[in-house]
């Protein structure tokens, strides 16, 4: 059985970690390295795209950063109880024609006994920005 170091329940070191290690991943850009961290039969939803499995998760990464291009995400715990962690984040991006974004939101995550992320629900919103007003 696969395991995803730290595991639920968690504590306000191990979500901590937990978050810092999904920043790291995302900003890898890496749709393998990201969806392993989901059990097969995850389920997401992503602004109003609802995926279901893993090799979903991974087809939708793939898409997101061929559209959003030099992706850079920060994250922040928000809160935590046994075995489920919420997070607020940003992240900035540019389209094919140039255009700069900052993303805001949420997410609520939810994980099994062996660590993978079993749901994840994440609202999301986009302000464009001029390139020199960039955080990130």
């Amino acid at each position: 059985m696969e395991k995803r170091y730290p595991l639920p329940p968690f504590t306000l070191e191990t979500a901590k970690e937990k978050v810092q290690l999904a920043e790291d991943a995302w900003n890898s850009q890496d749709p393998e390295r990201v969806s392993l961290a989901y059990t097969v039969d995850t389920e997401w939803r992503n602004r109003s795209t609802f995926l279901n499995g893993r090799a979903a998760a991974k087809e939708f990464l793939a898409g997101k950063w061929e559209r959003e291009l030099d992706y850079k995400l920060k994250k922040e715990l928000w809160a935590f109880t046994d075995n489920r962690i919420a997070v607020r984040f940003e992240y900035e991006y540019h389209d094919k024609n140039g255009q700069w974004f900052r993303a805001y939101g949420n997410e609520n995550w939810e994980f099994d006994e062996n660590g993978l992320m079993q749901r994840r629900f994440a609202s999301i919103n986009d302000l464009p920005i001029e390139e020199s007003d960039r955080r990130l």
